[in-house]
């Protein structure tokens, strides 16, 4: 979803996820997609050393549309409030190929995650809303002041702030709730 090479965003829980939805049109968010479904496979070489130097390796089926992610640390600030991340990504036309590809090559899944994905927009960055297996969760994307102003208005203090990924955030819920689930898909965690 960047647009930069630069990838600065925060997530957030949500309660309310109704609460939320009307909350963004008054504020003059213009919804850039409805909400769909969202599968993401993510890769690494055996010993995992992509994982080791917090690199991800993602291909990325939403809805219709496939995309090949590949997201670091390089050029991230540390101690902050969001979450900063180099991020190349393109379209790809063939994601089944793709992970075959990948496979070929020696690469492996290991992660996969779903949700419900709907996104929106003020025309300076995006507010998500993700129903996932362990919660919901928004994400606001966009310029460091942007995201703070856009999260007041929302109200959510920077104190709700989380700047973990969403396996970071299953690898939580696994320890919490005592789960043996492998992946954050639907059918793993209910």
């Amino acid at each position: 979803m960047a647009d930069h090479p630069q990838e600065v965003e925060i997530k957030f829980r949500i309660d309310d996820v109704g609460s939320l939805l009307g909350a963004l049109p008054p504020r003059g968010f213009r919804t850039v997609t409805k909400r769909t479904h969202e599968l993401n496979t993510l890769y690494d070489l055996p010993g995992l050393p992509l994982r080791d130097r917090g690199a991800i390796l993602r291909i990325r089926q939403y809805g219709s549309k496939w995309t090949v992610t590949y997201k670091d640390r390089k050029g991230s600030a540390s101690a902050t409030a969001h979450k900063s991340r180099r991020e190349i990504e393109t379209e790809v036309k063939n994601g089944s190929a793709l992970a075959q590809i990948l496979e070929a090559a020696g690469f492996q899944v290991c992660f996969a995650y779903e949700k419900y994905r709907s996104e929106w927009t003020d025309r300076t960055g995006y507010v998500v809303i993700d129903e996932t297996p362990i919660g919901n969760f928004g994400e606001v994307e966009g310029p460091p002041a942007w995201i703070d102003s856009t999260a007041e208005l929302l109200g959510v203090a920077k104190s709700q702030y989380l700047t973990e990924s969403y396996a970071e955030l299953f690898n939580a819920w696994k320890v919490k709730t005592g789960s043996n689930a492998n992946n954050m898909l639907f059918a793993d965690c209910g």
